[in-house]
C-alpha cells in the first residue's frame, strides 16, 4: 500500500531554516506526484508546493516562492521541502500528499490527492 511519512519539523526562530522529508513507498507506477500542504490552527489547509515524479515539474504557492524549494531524491524515495527565511506565519502542521496516476489542473488543490501523510509540526517563533 502507499505510505507517506513526513519528518523534519521543529521549532526555529524567524529567519531560520528547516528541511522536511517525505518518504514515499508503495506506488506501483512511476506516474505520480507529491504535494506539500500546511494547516495552521483556525485556518484553511493551504497548498505549499508540488513536484511531479513523472516529469520533475514543480510549483509553489506565492507565499513561499523564493524561500521554499521542493526536490526528489529517487535513490532514497524521498521528497524534500527545504524551507528558508522562515516567518512566524509559516507555523503550521505540514503534510505531504500523493496522487497516482498524476492528474492535471491546479497542483496545489488538496482534493486531487489520494494519499496523505501524518503531518509534522513546524513552529517559527517571532
Amino acid at each position: 500500500e502507499v505510505q507517506l511519512v513526513e519528518s523534519g519539523g521543529g521549532l526555529v526562530p524567524a529567519g531560520g531554516s528547516l528541511r522536511l522529508s517525505c518518504v514515499v513507498s508503495g506506488f506501483t507506477s512511476g506516474d505520480y506526484a507529491i504535494g506539500w500542504f500546511r494547516q495552521a490552527p483556525g485556518k484553511e489547509r493551504e497548498g505549499v508546493s508540488y513536484i511531479s515524479h513523472t516529469d520533475s515539474s514543480t510549483e509553489y504557492a506565492d507565499s513561499v516562492k523564493g524561500r521554499f524549494t521542493v526536490s526528489f531524491d529517487n535513490a532514497k524515495n524521498t521528497v524534500y521541502l527545504q524551507m528558508n527565511s522562515l516567518k512566524p506565519e509559516d507555523t503550521a502542521v505540514y503534510y505531504c500528499a500523493g496522487e497516482s496516476p498524476e492528474s492535471y489542473g491546479n497542483e496545489l488543490e488538496s482534493g486531487r490527492y489520494d494519499y496523505w501523510g501524518q503531518g509534522t509540526q513546524v513552529t517559527v517563533s517571532s
